[in-house]
């Protein structure tokens, strides 16, 4: 790339404005789609971080209505492998730095596949710059940050959509939809479960940052820490930086976040809010560089009687080998129970407490989910006004709050209480005080609880 002004000023030392502050500076009208450009342009794509999690933009490249124009990651070895598998043919912008991304005026839109502690703030800086956001799970690494996040619809008017892709695929919109419809009569009780975290990891050795790794601004709104393999090069799902305390809150969001949002689905149908007592024990391990949860048992009540228990998959075998949980073993589920059965969706599959049940998933019924096909592309339809996208902001924010109460409990060792009106944990200054994370200086939110 180029010599741009961002890069004399980054190198020369010049540059200090916030993440914050910089995007405001952006004219709406000159930005793009997002700022109004002719109906039948393409929608330009910029895919900010090429790791793992970022293979799930291929389907933008087989679409006529967008194209993906820039490729930004810190680390640049992962934005040559990007290309390898999933555009060989690749000749848009390839940067580490995403602010150029969102300094360029012609993106429309980001999909960004960071960190979780990149998430907001890069979602956050992406609406300010007037572009619509696709964000991978889970949502914040704190209840400020979640909360904070609703700028981007409220204020912006951008197009949110959150990678919870469970809700793209047919079998669990239909499974759901059967239980709102009545199917297995009034439901007042939900497991839910996801795969446990991981433990491990090793601090040592403290390599040399490579020379194509952007290690600074990998680490971003993260505390400063020593560079080594396992904090960030390590691949798969036991790359450290979903289980490292600075960076997420561990698998209880990173991987629950699929099925505590199937179950949101259904409790925002049902006009539920966030549950108003928290409970729960889990396993955080006492040696390592992975200082997640492994394991949590977390019980949820809500002020209509309701009752959710969320574990992670091993902790949910025992209650089903108990008998308690009647359903066949799976990764990962969002069961409902009924007064005349049950009903579980995953991923992989349904199961239903009488086969009965699903034949009339083919059923007309009252209550209807909206249909996306194509969890990417619904994203592109949302930026056209085809339809809205069908995990938006304000379901994310529920969801994900319920992970990080249901992790505060854990960690307190105490009952949560929440307050929704107040949009606040009240009754503990110490629980109340974790609902924020510090920030290092030039990458904050600009945000007052």
């Amino acid at each position: 790339m180029k010599e741009t002004r961002r890069n004399f000023l980054t190198k020369s030392g010049l540059f200090s404005a916030s993440l914050i502050a910089w995007p405001q500076i952006v004219k709406a009208q000159t930005i793009g789609r997002a700022g109004g450009t002719a109906a039948n342009s393409r929608i330009n794509i910029a895919i900010l971080a090429t790791g793992s999690q970022a293979r799930a933009s291929s389907p933008y490249f087989g679409d006529q209505r967008c194209q993906v124009t820039v490729l930004c990651d810190p680390n640049r070895q992962r934005i040559a492998l990007f290309k390898k598998r999933i555009c060989k043919d690749f000749s848009g912008v390839e940067t580490q730095d995403f602010r150029e991304a969102l300094d360029d005026k012609s993106v429309d839109a980001v999909h960004i596949a960071t960190g979780d502690h990149w998430h907001v703030p890069m979602s956050l800086a992406a609406a300010r710059a007037g572009k619509h956001v696709y964000c991978e799970k889970p949502l914040g690494i704190s209840i400020e940050q979640c909360l904070a996040a609703r700028e981007i619809a409220q204020k912006h008017k951008r197009v949110f959509q959150y990678g919870t892709q469970n809700r793209s695929i047919a079998h669990v919109r239909l499974g759901i939809q059967l239980a709102l419809n009545g199917y297995i009569g009034e439901i007042k009780r939900a497991y839910v479960w996801a795969p446990q975290g991981e433990s491990g990891g090793s601090p040592e050795p403290v390599l040399p940052v490579p020379p194509d790794f952007n290690y600074d601004l990998w680490q971003g709104p993260a505390p400063e820490r020593p560079f080594c393999h396992d904090r960030c090069l390590r691949q798969g799902p036991r790359n450290g930086i979903f289980h490292i305390y600075d960076y997420a809150i561990g698998f209880i969001a990173g991987w629950g976040a699929h099925p505590v949002d199937q179950f949101q689905w259904y409790a925002d149908q049902c006009g539920m809010k966030l549950p108003v007592s928290v409970r729960g024990s889990g396993t955080i391990p006492a040696e390592g560089l992975f200082n997640t949860l492994t394991h949590w048992d977390v019980d949820t009540l809500y002020d209509n009687g309701f009752a959710m228990k969320f574990m992670d998959t091993q902790t949910c075998c025992k209650y089903m080998d108990a008998g308690e949980i009647p359903v066949s073993k799976s990764s990962h589920g969002s069961m409902f129970i009924g007064e005349k059965g049950w009903i579980n969706v995953h991923r992989g599959g349904w199961a239903f407490s009488s086969d009965d049940i699903r034949k009339r998933a083919k059923d007309e019924m009252k209550v209807k989910l909206p249909v996306s096909n194509n969890h990417k592309l619904n994203f592109i339809d949302a930026i056209e006004g085809v339809s809205p996208a069908v995990s938006n902001l304000e379901t994310a924010v529920r969801s994900d709050i319920i992970c990080h109460l249901s992790d505060i409990a854990i960690r307190t060792g105490s009952e949560v209480k929440w307050d929704d009106r107040q949009e606040s944990i009240v009754g503990d200054a110490h629980q109340k005080a974790m609902m924020k994370r510090a920030m290092r200086a030039g990458f904050g939110l600009d945000i007052k609880m």
